[in-house]
């Protein structure tokens, strides 16, 4: 398990590196008023290679598994600097038909991280913890989906070119996929939390009603 651990940081290290590289070298830089193909690439792969990972390999699955999905939710405090987008659209850096939505929903949940972390991580707040694991989702999907929509959504608005190079450019390119694979992992768990939950209650009703296990 250490090695897992060790090889994550790793990737997660390296994966960082590409994107600020790429970002200093104007790789992903669009001049076109949208967000390019080169940002797509580097959003997808990432999420791409962890799921296929964690589908094939058992062992890494078993890692993930055993993540702390109260340091999982936490690290979605970060998203508090969603105020970003609201002031570079006061600025008229950003449309607001992609900085309002994102930087007003990313703000939302990074202030319920830390309460949803200490609060909400347990079984017994099972569907109130996935719904908030979804919301999360949902608001890094309709960032993305404005993001690359808002040419012509809002046609003679600011351009986008802002989200393509550094720093904002590793917003989309780390930070998304990377809190996308955060709210999968912490879904997913949360689901076997359910499965655990019937167990114990399953082996508890045996203990009281041992006479019902006689055939």
């Amino acid at each position: 398990m250490k090695n897992y651990g060790k090889l994550s940081v790793g990737l997660i290290a390296g994966w960082f590196i590409f994107a600020l590289s790429a970002s200093a070298l104007d790789l992903f830089k669009n001049d076109s008023n949208r967000v390019g193909v080169g940002i797509a690439l580097a959003a997808l792969a990432p999420i791409v290679v962890f799921s296929m990972w964690f589908a094939t390999s058992k062992k890494f699955r078993q890692f993930v598994l055993c993540l702390n999905p109260r340091i999982l939710t936490l690290a979605q405090s970060w998203r508090i600097f969603g105020f970003t987008f609201v002031l570079l659209q006061a600025r008229g850096v950003l449309p607001a038909i992609f900085a309002l939505p994102a930087g007003y929903g990313d703000m939302a949940i990074g202030a319920t991280a830390t309460l949803v972390a200490l609060k909400l991580a347990n079984p017994s707040h099972r569907n109130l913890f996935i719904l908030w694991q979804v919301l999360g989702i949902a608001d890094l999907v309709l960032a993305v989906s404005l993001g690359t929509t808002a040419r012509l959504l809002s046609p003679h608005g600011p351009s986008m070119v802002t989200m393509t190079v550094l720093p904002l450019s590793l917003v989309p390119t780390f930070l998304v996929p990377l809190f996308l694979i955060f709210h999968g992992i912490c879904i997913t768990q949360a689901k076997a939390w359910e499965a655990a939950s019937g167990d114990s209650g399953q082996q508890q009703e045996r203990l009281q009603h041992p006479q019902s296990n006689v055939a």
